[in-house]
């Protein structure tokens, strides 16, 4: 038998993850990875790959659901085919069927598991895509109620404001503000894009 890897992934920073690690409760684990990243893709998650990096035949991975594990269909299916092919093991808690150790039935086992796993990848994907539409639709409804975002128009200094209605009645440069104002061109246009917002 090979050591136990628990791989728990959160999107970001706020947010928690112990509902993951209370999962692995009444299970005998070796190593326990916490990484803040991005489901999107494997390239970008270093604890992942340092994980990975570690693992040898008979090792076993456990997550608690297959969206922790990735949110990209491709990748998902990719990634799992490799650690497959490393002789490697994986455990999904909220999904039996996925625990490659324990469903060993021959072909038939292992189609049945991969069956599942292109399901669940491609499920875990569409919510990935919903979130982000959901997140626009909200931005959206926001602007049309007249929510602003970005910085606020308080913080830009009064010398900005001054020099910028200058520069939209056409009597001075952009350059000409930022002399002003002692600010880079960029600053000038995240100011001016506040004011327009």
């Amino acid at each position: 038998m090979g050591k136990k890897f628990a791989y728990i992934r959160v999107s970001s920073r706020e947010q928690n993850e112990n509902r993951q690690l209370d999962s692995l409760q009444g299970l005998k684990v070796d190593e326990i990875i916490v990484e803040k990243a991005s489901g999107k893709n494997f390239v970008g998650r270093e604890k992942y790959q340092a994980m990975k990096a570690q693992l040898r035949t008979d090792d076993l991975v456990i997550v608690k659901s297959i969206d922790r594990f990735g949110r990209n269909y491709t990748q998902i299916c990719k990634e799992w085919e490799s650690l497959i092919n490393m002789g490697v093991d994986i455990q999904v808690l909220d999904m039996p069927i996925l625990n490659t150790r324990d469903n060993q039935n021959g072909l038939t086992g292992r189609l049945i598991t991969d069956i599942v796993l292109k399901l669940l990848g491609y499920v875990a994907e569409r919510e990935r895509d919903n979130i982000k539409i959901r997140q626009a639709e909200g931005i959206a409804s926001a602007k049309s109620r007249g929510v602003k975002f970005g910085r606020p128009i308080s913080d830009i200094p009064k010398e900005f404001l001054r020099g910028y209605e200058l520069y939209t009645q056409g009597l001075i440069t952009v350059k000409d503000v930022m002399g002003m104002c002692d600010i880079a061109r960029s600053t000038f246009y995240k100011y001016a894009e506040s004011i327009k917002s």
